[in-house]
């Protein structure tokens, strides 16, 4: 059985992210990924990423979320266009703002817009 996360973006927009555990080997496209830890049953985002090649980029920063962050798990993503993938990821670090994402946010991040799913 496939593990989901339905994340929430600032505009309101749902975003449903599949464990990356469940997706062996790891796919080598474009995608959008977090790091979470969990409090109770609810996940918290430590770390909001995109990438145009998830193979290659998904653990660049697991270490570092791991022992500073607390992560446990990833989720991923798949198969979404670069413009996509970047208006997604501001959305998401937009209204997380996860703690290693400190910097990210920009101004197009904060604009709200009537709520979809995705």
């Amino acid at each position: 059985m496939t593990r989901h996360l339905d994340i929430a973006g600032l505009s309101g927009n749902l975003y449903r992210y599949k464990a990356l555990e469940d997706m062996r080997p790891v796919p080598p496209g474009g995608a959008n990924f977090i790091y979470v830890h969990w409090k109770g049953d609810a996940p918290v985002i430590v770390y909001a990423g995109e990438t145009d090649s998830l193979h290659r980029s998904v653990f660049e920063t697991w270490d570092e979320a791991q022992s500073g962050f607390g992560a446990t798990e990833i989720f991923a993503r798949l198969n979404i266009t670069g413009v996509v993938r970047r208006e997604e990821h501001e959305d998401i670090v937009g209204q997380h703002q996860p703690p290693m994402n400190a910097g990210d946010l920009n101004s197009a991040s904060r604009k709200k817009a009537s709520p979809r799913v995705v």
